[in-house]
């Protein structure tokens, strides 16, 4: 199967999860603003997501992605099969105890997270806390079931998927929200259980695809026996993956460790701080899960089954053709984000309760997140490099440096910049770490660039400068931010955004045409 029809595969489902996300965050804006009681919420709902990213989509899925793809590549279905049962018995328990352990640390979580929070906002914030705390144990069994679908080339179910949590969210909001205040209770909270509700239909319908797979195939299944725990914890290729977590967490905690840090600051310095960076941080998951998530989940399998083979020259090649496409679309993507951020934010969230400051201070934000998209979107790709060959120890070490470094920027920038000073050190951090990562696996022969990258990266310049300037022009000289207070109506407005957007890129891709760009050779791989 051709890598790009995979990667584009996810990219389309993954746009719908953040298309979504978006409305998500519109309708959150305009119903409830920049406030403390959004701060709350963020802070709540960071607090499983964190673990998420710490433990399902981190340090979970780095060291079990590439064992289940080198056991079926290596031993076949049936062994593989036993893996996956092996495996899920050991989280099953593992996720039943951290949940009730969570339900009970929630006051001290969220005073780790966010201590600067007035009293009613982290009273808000621990109840909140306690609703969406089980929502990891589903995302952790997504995990599980997301690994197998990748590494039988069944991506799209587990892209698509997040939207239903999404879909979840808005009708808490729009339709919850307000019978809770009739009763009298916090609206927001609504929200808190719209979560609990997205993360139950996530899990149904990822184990239903994996059924799918069973009874296609007839050699997968995800299960857990009552009885079994202590063959499934002693197993070899349990241990295997237990012994590649160790380190592939510790290397996910520094990322997590990072954000921890960053929202304590936030929630010490001006009220909305929190919500202007949650807000940013949405619009930059856009181009940072269509282009480095969807690399970096089907590059995974192709790589691990290369390095299972010892295919050392596929493995370089892979790596060479995913970061031709992350320069070709991220550089781009930075260079809006830098010059466009204020129409952006202005015409998506500037409805409703979210005022002109809170526009203001959360375009500064996603500008300076702007600056580090190429790292970041870079490191998905560069990352696997080192996870597909069970190298795990060599980007923590990277990690750990980069959280350093990146709370040495942080005395610079906050003071200087405030919440959009947090948001620049993750940029500038995100950069070294990806240029520490690419030096790595050139210095180990592992990856060896093809020939073309100086007129790769001359003809991407060009046409992102030319691009830039284009953008920068409309930004000064239309009223994005005044708009409210003018006749135009939020459909026009939201129009007019998306057909610049849609005109940009057109205009992009035809200058690297002209420019004689190949776009054949990143159309090829398999």
């Amino acid at each position: 199967m051709s890598l790009l029809r995979s990667a584009s595969t996810v990219s389309f489902f993954t746009l719908t999860s953040r298309i979504t996300g978006l409305v998500r965050e519109l309708l959150i804006a305009a119903t409830f603003g920049a406030s403390a009681m959004t701060d709350a919420f963020n802070v709540a709902f960071r607090i499983p997501n964190l673990l998420r990213r710490l433990f399902a989509e981190g340090a979970f899925g780095q060291a079990f992605v590439p064992v289940l793809s080198a056991t079926q590549s290596r031993e076949g279905d049936a062994a593989t099969r036993d893996l996956i049962t092996r495996v899920a018995t050991v989280l099953f328990w593992i996720l039943l105890a951290t949940c009730a352990l969570g339900i009970v640390a929630a006051p001290f979580l969220v005073w780790l997270m966010a201590s600067g929070l007035p009293s009613q906002g982290l009273d808000a914030a621990t109840v909140m806390t306690r609703i969406m705390f089980p929502y990891i144990a589903f995302m952790s069994l997504c995990a599980l079931a997301s690994g197998v679908l990748n590494t039988y080339k069944r991506f799209a179910v587990p892209a698509f998927t997040p939207v239903l949590l999404n879909v979840a969210m808005i009708s808490a909001a729009w339709f919850a929200a307000p019978w809770f205040k009739t009763l009298g209770i916090e609206p927001m909270y609504a929200v808190a259980a719209g979560v609990m509700v997205g993360g139950v239909m996530q899990l149904s319908v990822q184990l239903w695809a994996v059924r799918r797979i069973t009874a296609l195939q007839g050699t997968v299944r995800v299960a857990w026996r009552w009885t079994d725990i202590r063959a499934a914890w002693t197993d070899a290729g349990t241990q295997n993956i237990l012994s590649l977590m160790l380190p592939a967490l510790l290397g996910v905690s520094v990322a997590q460790i990072s954000l921890l840090i960053n929202t304590q600051i936030a929630s010490h310095l001006a009220v909305g701080s929190v919500s202007w960076l949650g807000y940013a941080d949405r619009l930059m998951e856009f181009p940072t899960a269509m282009l480095g998530v969807a690399l970096g989940v089907v590059l995974i399998p192709a790589l691990s089954a290369a390095n299972a083979k010892r295919d050392t020259l596929a493995y370089s090649r892979l790596l060479d053709w995913g970061l031709r496409l992350v320069v070709v679309l991220s550089v781009p993507c930075a260079v809006a984000l830098g010059v466009f951020a204020k129409p952006l934010v202005a015409s998506l969230y500037h409805y409703g309760a979210f005022t002109t400051n809170d526009a203001q201070q959360v375009t500064l934000a996603l500008a300076s997140y702007g600056v580090g998209l190429l790292g970041l979107v870079a490191i998905k790709v560069l990352a696997p490099g080192y996870y597909a060959s069970q190298n795990i120890k060599t980007p923590v070490k990277i990690a750990v440096a980069v959280l350093v470094m990146t709370q040495l920027l942080n005395l610079v920038f906050v003071p200087l910049f405030a919440h959009a000073g947090l948001a620049l050190s993750i940029g500038v951090g995100a950069l070294i770490n990806a240029l520490w990562l690419l030096l790595g696996l050139m210095r180990s022969k592992v990856y060896q660039p093809l020939a073309g990258w100086g007129k790769l990266w001359v003809q991407v310049a060009l046409a992102s400068v030319l691009l830039g300037l284009a953008l920068a022009w409309l930004s000064n000289h239309l009223p994005w931010l005044e708009w409210r207070a003018m006749p135009h109506g939020a459909w026009q407005r939201l129009g007019s955004l998306f057909g610049i957007i849609a005109a940009s890129g057109l205009a992009y891709f035809a200058m690297l045409a002209l420019m004689g760009l190949n776009f054949k050779s990143l159309l090829k791989t398999k």
